[in-house]
């Protein structure tokens, strides 16, 4: 089934509840107030089965000009306007500002209903027509038919439905396979169910049981129950009018602004870039203006900060700004705003949000070609542009936080834009040409290590990338380098592929040297800067030729201080061996060795992690 949501518009006491009424007969107001007062102060909904595939949702706002704020809670979620002219009156204050609120929120198309049609004559009707044809001209309600009604005597109303299912029929459903978000309008408690929310479900689905989290608090809360249009479901869909028993909280821990969505999926923000158009009637809006912000149901004191610099936005322009909010709050890119004047409090503009990451812009940076990029509809470009300011490219999870897009169509989108995807992640994407230079800054400090240090394996796998990447994801490094095909992995070491170590003639006597030290001297092994002093080559090269001789196990460090010949080891070995199962102390090992303690104890805890002893107490056991 289409459902299609219709938000009325116009001036106060122009009938709009009243048409609400005639059309689907439920009573939109439902304060005491309103029906004392006889005008609508909050916002009414009801609902029409125009067809057995269609749904009309009806919400209901105020024509008062202190409720405007009100009526925005309800308008910014409506798929077509039905705009209330009375005709005894024509057009008022509030139906222009309703009008002008309507074009700002880019709602695609409407109907127009001509109340009160049986006060007046043909002649002031046709009057009427032409002023709204004027008001109309070049926005979505040219052309759209104009319909004479009278709420009393039931005239005009099946033509107004036949209207309302032709526009709705044109209109485009809202997404139901995107994310699910309910922007909450009223919040309140039923006896025996506890608490309950309202909305009009712009996106998604909800579903009983599901887990749900309350933007910008971070609360998760169960949905214990679910209703739409005043029916039990077991599901809501985006466009719906939807009702959700909410499990653990109370009414006066939520507010109309809060917004429903999946949990962990967003970040509430504080700064959005966005396209701004001024409406001509406003006036000039200095830099760093306050203004009310108006997005969903929520209201926000901000402050409109103009990013391709001037101090004023001059009436009836159009320019990117950026809106720095007093409260957190859930906006995605393509999300619609108004804002308002503080004193006196009209509507002066609106527009579409573009970004919401608080990008901080170099000098030079053209903010307009950005932000033409990030709200155009090309998706690729879209996510490349974000990939490539994030410093180690993007996840899938924060590219969906970003733009509101699924992860396929992030995917997809990735794909054409060829940008790199890290195979052994669940989609992190980085920039081709980044990932090319930094493979190749990799391939140049292996060489550079190389030549420095020639007698070296490589350098150390995190030495590497500490120097280059040291902020980076692991995974990133790990993709880069492996990308690098000049390059090998040996174990924790990196080196050139090509590279192999070459000892000069005095190098290899010094490596002869060092061997044949340690291989004299048995299991009474010499000091290793003794050993080292005497090689015949400067200290450093003397510890290189130390570090190959113990790579190739010629020489084992059984301790810090302590290194042994492998011949030396391997007798020890087979002595051991020959007492299989003999029980031994420190001392008899002494005694076999012919060692003094200083080695003694370093050696026998080498045989226990060796395995070929195992310590029982004081004694050990030869396994």
């Amino acid at each position: 089934m289409k459902n299609i949501v219709v938000g009325t518009a116009g001036h106060i006491d122009h009938g709009k509840t009243a048409l609400v009424k005639a059309l689907t007969g439920i009573d939109a107001d439902r304060l005491e107030e309103e029906k004392r007062r006889g005008i609508t102060i909050d916002l009414g909904f009801a609902h029409l089965q125009l067809t057995p595939s269609l749904r009309l949702g009806f919400v209901d706002v105020p024509g008062h000009e202190r409720f405007v704020k009100n009526m925005l809670a309800g308008v910014g979620g409506i798929d077509l306007v039905l705009f209330v002219v009375a005709g005894d009156e024509s057009i008022k204050p509030q139906t222009r500002e309703h009008f002008d609120i309507c074009r700002l929120l880019g709602i695609p198309r409407g109907v127009i209903a001509l109340t009160k049609a049986d006060l007046v004559d043909v002649d002031i009707l046709d009057l009427v027509r032409l002023e709204l044809e004027e008001l109309v001209a070049g926005s979505f309600l040219e052309g759209a038919p104009m319909v004479p009604v009278s709420s009393v005597t039931g005239a005009g109303l099946e033509e107004l439905r036949r209207e309302l299912g032709r526009a709705a029929g044109a209109a485009l459903e809202k997404d139901a396979t995107g994310y699910f978000r309910l922007p909450i309008d009223r919040a309140f408690s039923i006896k025996g169910f506890g608490t309950v929310v309202t909305g009009t479900l712009v996106s998604g689905t909800v579903a009983k049981e599901q887990e749900v989290e309350v933007y910008p608090s971070g609360r998760r809360l169960r949905v214990r129950g679910v209703q739409v249009h005043g029916s039990q479901a077991e599901r809501a869909m985006a466009g719906q009018r939807t009702a959700l028993n909410l499990a653990d909280i109370e009414p006066g821990e939520l507010a109309r602004g809060d917004v429903l969505s999946e949990p962990g999926r967003f970040r509430p923000v504080i700064q959005v870039d966005c396209q701004l158009s001024l409406l001509r009637s406003a006036k000039p809006l200095k830099n760093r203006a306050p203004v009310h912000f108006h997005s969903g149901t929520a209201e926000i004191e901000a402050e409109v900060r103009l990013l391709e610099g001037g101090a004023v936005l001059q009436p009836g322009s159009t320019a990117y700004v950026r809106l720095v909010l007093r409260d957190p709050t859930l906006l995605l890119p393509g999300d619609r705003f108004i804002i308002r004047m503080f004193s006196p409090v009209v509507t002066i503009g609106g527009g579409v949000v573009l970004d919401v990451g608080a990008h901080r812009y170099r000098r030079g940076e053209s903010v307009a070609a950005r932000l033409e990029v990030l709200g155009g509809a090309d998706y690729a470009a879209r996510i490349r542009r974000l990939v490539e300011e994030a410093p180690f490219g993007m996840g899938m999870a924060e590219l969906a936080g970003r733009t509101g897009m699924q992860p396929a169509d992030i995917a997809a989108a990735a794909k054409h834009a060829g940008l790199v995807a890290l195979a052994q992640t669940q989609g992190w994407y980085i920039a081709r040409p980044w990932f090319q230079a930094t493979r190749d800054r990799l391939v140049k400090t292996v060489r550079e290590f190389h030549r420095s240090n020639p007698l070296l394996p490589g350098i150390p796998r995190q030495d590497l990338r500490s120097r280059e990447l040291s902020e980076a994801p692991p995974m990133v490094f790990e993709a880069v380098l492996a990308d690098a095909k000049d390059l090998v992995v040996d174990g924790e070491h990196v080196r050139a592929k090509a590279h192999q170590v070459v000892l000069k003639q005095d190098e290899e006597q010094a490596r002869q040297a060092i061997e044949r030290a340690f291989e004299k001297a048995g299991l009474t092994t010499p000091p290793v800067s003794e050993v080292l002093a005497q090689s015949g080559v400067e200290a450093s090269r003397a510890r290189s030729l130390m570090q190959i001789l113990l790579r190739e196990r010629c020489l084992v460090r059984v301790s810090e201080e302590l290194v042994f010949h492998r011949a030396a080891l391997e007798n020890l070995r087979q002595m051991l061996a020959a007492r299989k199962s003999a029980r031994f102390t420190v001392s008899t090992f002494k005694d076999w060795t012919g060692v003094s303690r200083k080695y003694a104890i370093p050696l026998l805890e080498y045989l226990d992690r060796e395995h070929i002893t195992r310590r029982e107490g004081d004694e050990r056991l030869v396994l």
